[in-house]
């Protein structure tokens, strides 16, 4: 708590103050990140906004600029689930909400696109966007550098009879 309190130039006090649990704080540091995540998203959306499949590369030409960051660590999301293994933990709640709606707003996509198997593309990308994140948390940052392109060959995959 004592390097929660530098970083936020807070005393341990106010947080305790603040937050009735370390989870709790947890929880609501990742609530923040969840807000930031789909204001980006949304950010990006509205750049193609009657345009679905610009849509899904621009999400995936962002993913491809976080990943190639030599700072960047993945995904805070699945970082803290990797930690977080109880199901009654507050903040395990976020990250499944998260990642849940990131899911559903791939199907989404995938159905305005008109995709063959919207669900079954959903998945994939999904699959292929956590792939890319925790890859550069293990230290194998070349093949998150090709998300975008990965992305794009099942996209046209799904789209080739149209």
């Amino acid at each position: 708590m004592e390097t929660i309190a530098q970083e936020a130039n807070a005393t341990k006090m106010s947080l305790y103050r603040n937050f009735p649990s370390k989870d709790e704080l947890v929880a609501e540091w990742l609530r923040e990140h969840d807000a930031r995540f789909w204001r980006n998203w949304e950010a990006m959306s509205l750049r193609h906004p009657d345009d679905p499949r610009k849509q899904l590369k621009a999400a995936f030409a962002l993913l491809a600029r976080h990943v190639s960051d030599p700072g960047a660590r993945g995904c805070p999301m699945a970082n803290a689930a990797v930690e977080i293994t109880d199901n009654r933990h507050p903040a395990r709640k976020v990250i499944e909400a998260h990642k849940g709606k990131l899911r559903a707003r791939l199907a989404q996509l995938c159905r305005d696109v008109g995709a063959d198997d919207p669900a079954l593309l959903a998945d994939e990308l999904f699959l292929v966007m956590e792939g890319a994140q925790i890859s550069i948390v293990l230290g194998v940052r070349g093949p998150a550098r090709n998300v975008s392109r990965a992305a794009d060959v099942l996209i046209d995959a799904h789209l080739r009879n149209k």
